[in-house]
């Protein structure tokens, strides 16, 4: 081989692959190290009285976002959420927040300040400080990277390896509105939809909500067994919690909570909006599951909640697999279909 040249190697071809990859090389982690990758948040032991959250989460242009359909204000304050959500899953509260950033010389200083005002506004309410960061140049993109802290009661944190056989799943909220409101920001002609409508779905892609209340209640409840967030859809982090627990999962889809203004996208494009409700992502719902022991407790409090809490399945055997449940005795197998980096048309 001539010198200085390499040999030629394959590009990624599978994120979670990929992350399996980089977990193996980090087995041996510092005895404060209670879990390292592989769900929402890394936590750390870090005193008697609480333990630490930590998340990241980079956004690239063109990837994450569009400057052309969304304004600089939504971009951050999407990106804050997204980190906000992974603390909510832990049943945690948020801390403190870093922010890196790579700023292309098409980016104006007006237009970062208002980023930041957009990521300032989604952490407001949770009383979340900014405490640093990086800057760096660009050549091509924009790029948005934001560490979040928060912190939990010992052992209290939800796992997504809590599972098991016979648990209840439930989703906060409802779903399919975030891609909803995507696919109208990037149509070229607009199905006809209500007014307000088409503002519902649009809001809920430019300002999702992170459900750190429903979190926080579930680990003071001690109700919950296992938990993550909806930013990749329902079938691809269903599948998460299923490889973490070892077990399977069936989902009902008419159980699939869809509000008035999914269905009506989905009507008017002639689609199944329970399969919106599958394939979409960056809803940033909690999923949980329930042990059937609890169940009967968890549906009286949380009526008394205010919370909008849906049951739409349930785990299974992990030889099973990852079902759907059409009607009474119709079952068939759930692809998991949401969003995976790297992957690449077959």
């Amino acid at each position: 081989m001539p010198p200085g040249r390499s040999r030629r190697t394959s590009p990624v071809s599978s994120e979670f692959g990929l992350i399996r990859l980089l977990e193996a090389q980090t087995r041996h982690p510092d005895r404060q190290v209670y879990k390292g990758i592989g769900d929402d948040t890394a936590i750390l032991k870090t005193s008697s009285t609480e333990w630490t959250l930590i998340t990241t989460d980079l956004l690239a242009e063109a990837v994450h976002f569009d400057p052309a359909t969304s304004s600089f204000e939504d971009i951050g304050y999407r990106a804050a959420i997204a980190n906000l959500s992974d603390i909510a899953a832990m049943g945690g509260t948020p801390r403190f927040m870093l922010v890196a950033i790579a700023i292309p010389p098409t980016c104006s200083t007006a237009q970062i300040q208002r980023l930041y005002r957009g990521m300032m506004e989604a952490a407001a309410p949770y009383q979340v400080s900014l405490v640093g960061g990086d800057t760096s140049a660009s050549k091509q993109g924009l790029f948005l990277s934001i560490t979040l802290t928060g912190v939990v009661q010992p052992s209290q944190a939800l796992l997504r390896s809590g599972a098991r056989v016979g648990d209840r799943l439930y989703v906060t909220g409802t779903l399919g509105d975030s891609q909803a409101g995507l696919d109208l920001l990037r149509s070229r002609r607009r199905p006809a939809l209500r007014p307000a409508h088409a503002r519902f779905l649009l809001a809920r892609h430019h300002r999702p909500s992170a459900r750190i209340a429903e979190g926080q209640w579930l680990v003071k409840q001690r109700l919950a067994g296992a938990a993550i967030d909806l930013s990749d859809g329902l079938t691809g982090d269903l599948r998460h919690i299923c490889e973490e627990s070892a077990v399977g999962a069936e989902i009902i889809a008419d159980a699939l909570p869809l509000s008035p203004a999914c269905r009506a996208y989905a009507a008017a494009r002639r689609l199944d909006a329970r399969q919106i409700a599958l394939q979409g992502g960056e809803d940033y719902e909690l999923l949980f599951t329930v042990p059937r022991g609890k169940q009967a407790r968890f549906e009286r409090l949380a009526g008394k909640t205010g919370f909008h809490f849906t049951c739409i399945g349930s785990i299974t055997a992990k030889r099973l697999g990852l079902r759907l449940r059409t009607g009474t005795d119709t079952t068939q197998p759930l692809p998991v279909t949401s969003y995976e980096h790297f992957l690449r048309p077959s």
